[in-house]
């Protein structure tokens, strides 16, 4: 398994595993990444300054998943959002997730963010033991103006 950073080409296979895992767990809804435009140019999108986004890629070369960094507006200047952490159900529970996760803090530091930040949906329970494991903590209200209005929990983590 190979995590590298997006490319052009990735486009297409992970606008379907961000779209088929949202209707796995019945959390494609208005308000999510799932009807975001964006999720279709995810390569265009972070080529933003201080974002990152990370592929996992099988060794026959099949794009399994994935997961970034991005400084959503309406954020402190020292915190960014861990976004679009998607995984095919086969590769969950591997520790790939973990992987991604860890390359994101690293990226994250490296560019001088103090925090990071998650917005989440109740539906995405197994996302969420993931990122407690990983101490993030959680928020009573939303940070920034990401417009997921659809993400009903949000957590936080120092660096």
């Amino acid at each position: 398994m190979q995590i590298r950073p997006i490319q052009p080409s990735d486009n297409l296979a992970l606008a379907k595993i961000v779209r088929d895992t949202l209707t796995e767990f019945g959390a494609n809804h208005p308000g999510t990444v799932y009807f975001d435009a964006t999720t279709d140019t995810l390569f265009e999108l972070f080529r933003q300054p201080m974002s990152e986004y990370y592929v996992a890629e099988s060794d026959n070369g099949k794009i399994v998943g994935g997961g970034g960094i991005y400084p959503t507006e309406g954020l402190p200047e020292d915190t960014c959002e861990l976004v679009k952490m998607y995984l095919l159900p086969e590769e969950r529970g591997k520790g790939l997730g973990g992987s991604i996760i860890e390359k994101c803090f690293q990226t994250a530091k490296e560019f001088g963010f103090k925090r990071i930040y998650i917005e989440s949906m109740p539906e995405l329970k197994l996302a969420l033991k993931v990122y407690e494991r990983f101490g993030f903590n959680y928020l009573d209200a939303p940070m920034g103006r990401g417009g997921h209005f659809g993400c009903k929990l949000w957590m936080i983590k120092q660096l």
